[in-house]
């Protein structure tokens, strides 16, 4: 069984006594990104933050039930002496650590839910949890990697409490339910957290979160402004007249004009939205109507997505939706029936703070920082970065020599737990330099 896969340019993995003996990927000796006795105490403290990961990893739980997980985040945090609140946003927990120095108020995020997924790695530890999901009974598995931010976050928050006597201001350590979506009919996330007042008696100057991803290990990258799009679906009912297949001209055919708005769609990025500002998606994925070849039905009705990185031009988007629909529509004498759900907004981290937090990822990460590539998918990570200013960063897990990897949500997606300590030193790093800035 592979324990810790060794760090880029390193030649000794764990030693039995757990203590990681080497630098950082791609982190010289001089850089100096984290004093070196806190390097040294994260070194010592990554085979706890690998039993944290291994034992979250085995035991996952879906959005809004993670009940075993919250129950082991609130007893660390407590542990550490913080002030610590629990069941905020049904299972969310909320630690405080209080620097004896006076200096601003950082906070730091976490999400603690799995996905319905069915693990296929392996490994020695993986999940073999089954549960219910809107009614079906589904395997469950950390396939998006939420497990090694609980566990980075959770030695993150030891490091800095034992660092209390010399911190600067405040910090937040926030463990969120249910980033992949609550369940049908529930309320959950990062905006249910805002909703019942996750700040609402202290109020973070700055805010830092980050996920993993199969970028090359020891990787980190983040970029400014739009980092992840915006997520929502749409729902577009055309309805005309039913009538015999052989002779159309006596009704009004759906299908047609559903087709013609499907490419009406498609002109909105395409020549409609100005290309130099953000890159934008609108796609259909479902089409349901009729239920014989030789009958026009009475309606068709569309399902799809719509992704774009700025949220100005999201609210366009939407705009023009409904104006093509309806007007094609309405050119064949059919009618269109336009209903958008929103869904997380894009990430946009905050230009002056990612400017100025830049100098310490690449201390940490020396050769191996990147400005981070835009996706398209969405993190509800977005609503806090609504709310203060934030910053968003990218961890590469994919092991050394490794040219391809399994995408996150893949049931065979198996980060390498090489990043752990580099997760917890980035989250340290950020801490302590912002604290110093601003005290």
């Amino acid at each position: 069984m592979k324990v810790i896969p060794s760090f880029k340019r390193a030649t000794l993995a764990l030693v039995l006594s757990g203590v990681l003996a080497l630098p950082l990927p791609g982190m010289a000796n001089d850089h100096h990104a984290l004093p070196e006795g806190v390097q040294q105490r994260i070194e010592q403290l990554t085979p706890q933050v690998v039993s944290w990961r291994r034992d979250i990893h085995q035991h996952p739980e879906l959005g809004n039930r993670e009940f075993r997980t919250a129950g082991l985040v609130a007893d660390h945090l407590k542990a550490l002496g913080m002030e610590v609140r629990t069941d905020i946003a049904h299972t969310g927990v909320v630690g405080v650590l209080k620097g004896a120095k006076p200096g601003p108020v950082v906070a730091l995020r976490a999400d603690m839910d799995a996905l319905p997924v069915t693990e296929d790695t392996g490994l020695s530890y993986a999940s073999t949890v089954r549960a219910q999901f809107n009614g079906e009974e589904v395997g469950v598995a950390h396939a998006c990697g939420h497990d090694m931010h609980v566990a980075i976050l959770m030695g993150a928050a030891q490091v800095l409490a034992e660092m209390q006597k010399e911190l600067a201001g405040t910090v937040i350590f926030v463990f969120q339910p249910a980033e992949e979506g609550a369940p049908a009919g529930e309320e959950g996330g990062a905006a249910l957290m805002l909703k019942e007042g996750l700040f609402a008696d202290i109020k973070p100057d700055a805010m830092f979160g980050l996920h993993v991803m199969t970028s090359p290990l020891g990787e980190i990258s983040v970029r400014t402004q739009g980092q992840l799009a915006s997520s929502d679906q749409f729902n577009i009912t055309i309805k005309g007249k039913q009538t015999h297949g052989g002779m159309p001209w006596n009704g009004i055919d759906p299908i047609v004009t559903a087709s013609q708005v499907v490419m009406g769609l498609q002109a909105i990025p395409a020549r409609q939205l100005d290309a130099t500002q953000t890159p934008s998606v609108i796609s259909v994925g479902v089409i349901k109507g009729g239920v014989r070849g030789n009958i026009v039905p009475d309606q068709v009705v569309m399902e799809g997505t719509i992704r774009t990185f700025d949220n100005a031009t999201r609210q366009e988007i939407h705009e023009r939706m409904e104006r093509t629909a309806v007007n094609i529509a309405e050119s064949a004498g059919a009618t269109a029936e336009v209903t958008i759900t929103e869904g997380y907004p894009a990430t946009i981290n905050d230009t002056e703070l990612t400017r100025a937090m830049t100098p310490t990822l690449r201390r940490l990460a020396g050769d191996n920082f990147r400005e981070a590539r835009r996706s398209m998918a969405s993190e509800d990570f977005a609503f806090f970065a609504g709310e203060v200013p934030s910053m968003y960063i990218f961890l590469g897990t994919r092991p050394e020599g490794q040219p391809l990897a399994y995408p996150n949500h893949s049931p065979k997606f198996n980060p390498d737990e090489g990043v752990l300590p580099i997760g917890v030193s980035a989250m340290t790093a950020l801490v302590l330099d912002y604290t110093s800035q601003h005290r």
